[in-house]
């Protein structure tokens, strides 16, 4: 009787079924914690999963309309650098210089001139007198960073300088940080003004509004810290005080005493002893004239009253004597 050779082919069992499905969902797990934490780095931080999980709560306000268009704006949004890609540098220089001048109007012309000439301006400018006998001025200028060291190296050459301090400070991942929440928020702006357009019920408007009015304030506020990074990292900044010697006051020894200045000194002092007269007399005059009027009306009562004499006794019984005879 021929051999004859049987294959048999056994179904497989629910054990190994089991474990095919569990290898399946272990490699699907894993790829989609790989794509969450691409995504979570692409938006920038915390702004990015924050307006992720705007956009989730603003979507049901809506009916649902516009959630894949939703999905699809926040797929672009990150505008994070590739990596290997340059990254520009970005530095903000500031500096204070205190310097001497024998005159510091010339001195406040000479800077502003070096400033504009390398294309910056005079921020601010504040000169005052102390005492009459000297000048002092505060400037703050601004000059681009690729001409910062030719100017500093500049002013300082001006006078005598007193001191000097400089900072540089690398606002790179700063600058980048912003720019990536920039653009998050923009499309988060989008998306909720695209949800907008698709709602049907007032209440899903009003909600939406809300949502959108405060995604602007969030956006603005960005904005505004990036125009401020990019002044100060695009400008930098010299604090700049100037200030002439202190007048010393000359020594009376040093200088002989001639007859001109005896003659001058002479003049002063009559001047001021004549002066010092007239003062008194001004003083005085009010208190002499009332005592002048006060004696001539004394004077005037005096001789206007009748003469008389007090008689004794025995001459008011004594009879009168007749007049002789002529």
């Amino acid at each position: 009787m021929p051999y004859e050779h049987h294959t048999d082919s056994h179904p497989p069992t629910r054990g190994s079924r089991g474990r095919t499905r569990a290898l399946a969902a272990a490699g699907l797990l894993v790829a989609l914690l790989a794509t969450g934490a691409c995504a979570a780095s692409s938006d920038g931080g915390g702004q990015g999963l924050s307006s992720a999980a705007d956009d989730k709560a603003a979507a049901p306000a809506a009916g649902g309309a516009g959630a894949k268009d939703a999905e699809k704006s926040a797929a672009g949004a990150s505008s994070a650098p590739k990596p290997g890609s340059a990254v520009a540098v970005h530095v903000i220089r500031t500096a204070r210089l205190g310097i001497e001048v024998k005159s510091v109007p010339k001195a406040v012309a000479a800077a502003r001139a070096t400033t504009e000439g390398a294309g910056g301006l005079v921020a601010e400018e504040n000169t005052e007198r102390i005492d009459d006998t000297h000048e002092v001025s505060h400037l703050v200028l601004r000059v681009p960073q690729d001409e910062y060291a030719e100017v500093l190296s500049d002013l300082a050459g001006t006078g005598k300088l007193l001191s000097r301090t400089s900072d540089a400070k690398d606002v790179t991942g700063q600058v980048v940080d912003v720019e990536s929440r920039i653009a998050t928020q923009r499309a988060s702006v989008a998306r909720v003004r695209d949800l907008m357009d698709k709602a049907e019920k007032l209440t899903d408007v009003v909600t939406l509004e809300g949502e959108l009015s405060r995604r602007q304030a969030d956006l603005e506020s960005l904005l505004a810290q990036q125009k401020s990074l990019k002044d100060r990292t695009t400008l930098a900044t010299i604090t700049l005080d100037l200030n002439e010697p202190e007048a010393q006051a000359k020594d009376p020894e040093e200088d002989g005493t001639g007859f001109l200045d005896a003659l001058g000194g002479g003049w002063d002092a009559f001047v001021t002893v004549l002066r010092w007269i007239t003062v008194a007399i001004g003083a005085t005059a009010p208190f002499l004239a009332a005592a002048a009027l006060l004696a001539l009306l004394w004077r005037l009562v005096r001789g206007r009253r009748p003469s008389w004499r007090r008689t004794t006794p025995e001459e008011a019984t004594e009879p009168a004597q007749a007049p002789p005879a002529p």
